[in-house]
């Protein structure tokens, strides 16, 4: 019986091998997006090549989607099932934290339609929100 991550891999069309098992499982246990370094970090010692092509290769076949939140390094996060190769449905909003610098996936919150004019065509939207996460604004709360 397979593993319930080899089975996530296989239902990508992903060859499980123990270094995407491991970056997967990475994944899953963190909430919050994390960077290319993250990853490395939490896998350390971890061959820094080898964990990038296997977060893009998690990208092309519609396993995690990046996130480009403004502090300057692109962050990975687990997509929707329904996500394919072809076309990512994680048109959601994005939170990043300016205290505790997480980026945070708000699928329940849809980026909204904006209809463009003239002859523009959309090939991408992404929406990043910037302010305190809910861990960090409850910090600033005064004690009751």
């Amino acid at each position: 019986m397979a593993h319930p991550l080899e089975d996530t891999l296989i239902a990508k069309q992903i060859t499980p091998t123990a270094m995407r098992l491991l970056v997967l499982d990475v994944l899953v246990q963190h909430p919050a997006a994390l960077s290319l370094t993250d990853v490395e970090a939490l896998l350390q010692p971890a061959d820094r090549i080898t964990v990038h092509r296997t977060l893009k290769t998690f990208t092309d076949k519609g396993l995690v989607h990046r996130i480009e939140d403004g502090s300057g390094a692109v962050k990975f996060a687990l997509c929707e099932p329904s996500c394919t190769p072809e076309h990512h449905q994680d048109l959601h909003v994005h939170f990043f934290c300016t205290r505790c610098r997480e980026t945070a996936c708000l699928p329940t919150v849809a980026v909204p339609v904006i209809a463009l004019p003239g002859a523009y065509q959309v090939q991408e939207t992404s929406l990043v929100m910037k302010g305190l996460c809910a861990r960090c604004a409850d910090a600033t709360l005064p004690p009751a």
